[in-house]
């Protein structure tokens, strides 16, 4: 048997204690005896909430999903929720997608809720997180839960919590609940259920859910122009299906050709290597079938519905897959005008994103006189800009990672209001003669040509986390002072608040929560962040250049790839 550190033996042998179920101790028995490297990656640390809840791989141990990693965290926010609602009948909403063991850890999650006199409202079967949101509200439910783990690979889930506002957790209420749940031990948890405070839910929220995307997702597009316009759409095997081909058929679109091999929600994911339309393969399927029918949209979800990618066809009549910045700016750039026209741009507006997605939306958003807001990757931060300006109106927000948000009636990215909003904007351009591929043509031409370019390099393990670590540190402790042949003229450092003018030898605070993010601009315009993921044992490098001429943009993109050695 291999050496193991006494302090992780010491973790996994307080999983062989009667407060653990048979199959886990034998579990756990088994690792130590046979596969300590394994061992090693389910113990060595606890999960932690990133900027998307918590995900990980499924199985025994500290840094594992199971029940009794969920069932901690569940203790942990029925005890703060007390604190915090005293006297207050409270309610929670929990769903779930089509990951393995979804079902069973939602239910264990409704359970310990239940348990510690909670009422807990459960869908019945599997739903888009965008409606979880959704219901918090609706409901009038102190807390939201959905068991997902979004885009990651079948072994993994996870959980993301909201707050009664339907967004996600932000400081302070994150630190909070995790200070709570790590004072606990696993022999705290109570899954006594009281299966009396349990509701299933789910036709009401249905149709309210999808009442309410129609509103906000439909721009008065003629009858005529939406029978012309031929969709194809895939679920990726996800939740999505159980929404987006209502709301579309709800809002007038009936030539809509949903993938047969890919409209199963399936944990497995067996048609694709990813289940994320970031990824140009999985939408693959989607677009032959587009070719074949001359299809005018392609529109592909991951399998929690909270992402989508969008393909059209180009100048040359070829599909071609929008980026996540290129859809968020055709998106802004088509609300911003509808608000206009309406009158409705009086001041009081604002959107949002994120500091690695686009600098091109800031300009097109402040080129109507609209304010544009920014903060931290992850849209639990759009969302708590929503609720920390009351007074103004939120036409929308995105990110560079496929998220788009229409109007504050959900606080997270929503794929299936998104999604009619395409529609929408593909059906009036069509009409018109035009396209969204030829819509975003314009774009850059009155505001210039953007070109963006992101590279994740996976690093699993103890092994990977410390070589994330140690990659940005060395960017933080000896940062370059060119980069792709353009000199550095500012660099952020989010994790010390700090923006440094390395022209006029200047300095200022960022006024934004600390985050574990870099990131360089050159005299030429060009943008370089680096981040780990919240999420995902990834480091991640977002790359933004700009000109006058889009052909140079690719050649600047691979000279900044060739100086951080990520080509």
């Amino acid at each position: 048997m291999r050496y193991i550190d006494p302090e992780l033996l010491d973790k996994a042998n307080k999983w062989l204690t009667p407060t653990f179920d048979k199959d886990t101790q034998e579990t756990i028995k088994e690792l130590i005896a046979y596969d300590t490297e394994t061992l090693e990656d389910s113990f060595y640390k606890s999960l932690e909430f990133g900027t998307g809840g918590m995900r990980g791989v499924m199985g025994v141990g500290d840094n594992r999903i199971n029940k009794y990693t969920l069932g901690k965290n569940t203790q942990g926010i029925s005890q703060y929720l007390k604190t915090q609602f005293p006297g207050e009948t409270l309610k929670v909403v929990i769903a779930y997608d089509c990951r393995h063991n979804s079902d069973t850890l939602a239910k264990v999650v409704a359970d310990v809720f239940s348990a510690n006199g909670i009422e807990v409202f459960l869908f019945s079967e599997l739903r888009p997180t965008p409606e979880l949101s959704f219901a918090v509200k609706y409901l009038g439910c102190h807390c939201g839960i959905v068991l997902t783990a979004s885009h990651n690979p079948p072994e993994y889930n996870g959980y993301k919590v909201y707050w009664q506002d339907g967004g996600q957790l932000v400081p302070p209420q994150d630190a909070e609940i995790i200070q709570t749940i790590n004072n606990l031990d696993y022999s705290d948890i109570n899954f006594e259920a009281n299966e009396a405070l349990i509701t299933l839910i789910d036709r009401e929220l249905d149709d309210a859910f999808a009442k309410a995307s129609v509103e906000n997702g439909s721009f008065q597009t003629p009858q005529l122009d939406k029978d012309g316009l031929k969709i194809v759409f895939t679920p990726l095997h996800g939740t999505s299906v159980t929404m987006i081909p209502r709301v579309l058929k709800d809002a007038g679109y009936n030539n809509v050709t949903v993938v047969e091999e890919q409209a199963t929600p399936d944990g497995d994911f067996p048609t694709v290597d990813s289940p994320n339309p970031e990824e140009p393969e999985a939408l693959e399927m989607a677009m032959q079938i587009a070719e074949k029918e001359q299809a005018d949209i392609v529109i592909g979800t991951d399998p929690d519905s909270d992402r989508l990618g969008i393909a059209v066809r180009n100048s040359e009549g070829k599909m071609t897959i929008l980026n996540g910045n290129q859809a968020m700016i055709v998106k802004s750039h088509f609300l911003l005008e509808q608000w206009k026209k309406k009158g409705k741009l009086n001041g009081d507006t604002f959107m949002a994103s994120t500091i690695v997605s686009t600098p091109m939306l800031k300009k097109v958003v402040e080129n109507f006189g609209v304010t544009y807001r920014e903060g931290l990757t992850g849209f639990k931060w759009i969302a708590k800009m929503v609720k920390d300006f009351p007074n103004e109106n939120f036409i929308g927000g995105g990110e560079e990672s496929f998220g788009f948000m229409v109007g504050d009636f959900v606080r997270d990215k929503d794929a299936v209001t998104s999604t009619l909003l395409a529609c929408e904007i593909a059906a009036q351009k069509k009409a018109q003669g035009s396209s969204i591929y030829e819509y975003l043509q314009e774009l850059y031409a009155e505001y210039g040509h953007y070109k963006e370019h992101l590279v994740s390099l996976v690093k699993k393990g103890k092994k990977g986390a410390e070589e994330i670590a140690n990659t940005l540190k060395e960017l933080r402790e000896n940062p370059p002072s060119q980069i792709g042949g353009e000199t550095i003229v500012s660099f952020e450092d989010y994790q010390i608040s700090t923006r440094k003018d390395l022209v006029n030898h200047t300095e200022e605070t960022i006024e934004i929560p600390k985050s574990n993010v870099l990131i360089y601009y050159t005299e030429g315009g060009s943008k370089i962040a680096a981040r780990p993921s919240g999420t995902e044992p990834k480091i991640k490098f977002y790359i933004s250049v700009q000109g006058k001429d889009a052909e140079q943009l690719p050649a600047k993109i691979e000279s900044i790839l060739a100086d951080l050695n990520l080509n």
